[in-house]
């Protein structure tokens, strides 16, 4: 089991200073809209994954009038501890684990597993596709120690040619050379990228459609269908087709950054033709099929954190949702409620394994 025991927040955002202690296995977090219950779920993200699940800019997560941020948190990964402190100081981030600093912070991605639910989740269905595929691949880089780093190689070389692409339409001249380099290494990288997801998702989409139905209480077909010009050709095709296009487009118009996903509800499209109700069974069914999974591949459990849920599901579907995350076999559970009379309620029957946290 993997267990967060203390966590300590110094101008993280609302935070200025402030620290927090979890000795139960459910913790439920409390309090007024803007007092920091998502932003204690957030630098908990942070320490995991070495960025917020909210923004990808540091000035976001940084105090107001400060110039930089710092996280420390103990965690018990199968009664070995780890100490992680994440740093930001005039734009420059540092990341530790037991007081070694790491020179590649990929490397710390996948050694201590989370899943986060939140409110802004349903841009995973109703967005556009790179809503997708940052889903699709903050789960597997957690799986495939090798995946993030194709997958940030593959982006640094997608921009260094696209910046020549644009180069050539202004200044003119013959770089087919310099392009099919690129292209060679975009090859090499996005290919495992592709078999990546393309083994993933088959067996994903059983376990989908098991939690889809306990969650709305009924069986509707569910699917994933994944989207990729590599299904017709090699990458290495595809990308000679498009050459000309890329010129005129100044920009590479394919490859495995164009990658999507198609969620379906019995043959139609989630995104046009299923109601509210069904978006959310899926998109927590979604995201609880993601934590059972890295738990099968790591043989503990993830973090699970939920963010505001019970504003966001009707009673039924939180019945069941807490009734499946009450269980021993999820873990550790943060979830947060601006009601503290409603989360006790919630978790009445779990009261020795659950700690309420009141913001102030």
């Amino acid at each position: 089991m993997l267990s967060l025991r203390k966590i300590s927040l110094v101008q993280f955002k609302n935070y200025s200073g402030k620290s927090f202690t979890f000795n139960k296995r459910i913790i439920g977090i409390t309090g007024r809209n803007g007092s920091g219950k998502t932003n204690l779920l957030d630098a908990i993200y942070y320490i995991c994954f070495t960025k917020s699940y909210f923004t990808s800019s540091e000035a976001q997560n940084t105090q107001y009038h400060t110039n930089g941020f710092r996280l420390e948190a103990f965690l018990d990964r199968e009664g070995q501890e780890g100490k992680i402190v994440c740093t930001l100081k005039d734009g420059k981030k540092e990341i530790a684990l037991n007081e070694e600093a790491y020179e590649r912070f990929s490397r710390h991605v996948g050694q201590y597993p989370a899943v986060m639910i939140a409110p802004d989740d349903a841009e995973i269905i109703l967005g556009g596709s790179e809503e997708r595929r940052k889903w699709l691949d903050a789960l597997l880089c957690q799986l495939h120690p090798g995946y993030l780093d194709h997958l940030i190689t593959y982006q640094k070389i997608l921009q260094q040619k696209n910046s020549l692409l644009k180069t050539i339409a202004t200044q003119g001249g013959n770089q087919d050379a310099l392009l099919d380099v690129f292209d060679e290494q975009l090859v090499h990288h996005g290919t495992p990228v592709f078999e990546w997801r393309r083994a993933f998702l088959p067996g994903f989409i059983k376990q989908v459609q098991e939690l889809y139905d306990y969650l709305a209480g009924k069986h509707e077909v569910v699917n994933i269908q994944y989207q990729s010009g590599l299904h017709e050709q090699t990458f290495t095709a595809l990308l000679a087709a498009n050459r000309y296009k890329d010129m005129m487009m100044q920009r590479t118009t394919g490859g495995i950054h164009r990658d999507d996903l198609q969620f379906l509800l019995d043959d139609h499209a989630m995104k046009t033709s299923a109601s509210q109700g069904q978006r959310k069974s899926f998109l927590f069914a979604l995201k609880l099929a993601q934590f059972e999974v890295i738990k099968a591949h790591k043989k503990f459990s993830p973090l699970l954190l939920l963010d505001d849920v019970f504003e966001k599901l009707d009673q039924e579907r939180v019945s069941r949702l807490i009734k499946l995350v009450s269980s021993p076999a999820y873990g550790q559970v943060f979830i947060t409620d601006t009601h503290a009379s409603r989360i006790r309620e919630a978790f009445k029957e779990n009261e020795d394994s659950f700690q309420l946290i009141e913001m102030e």
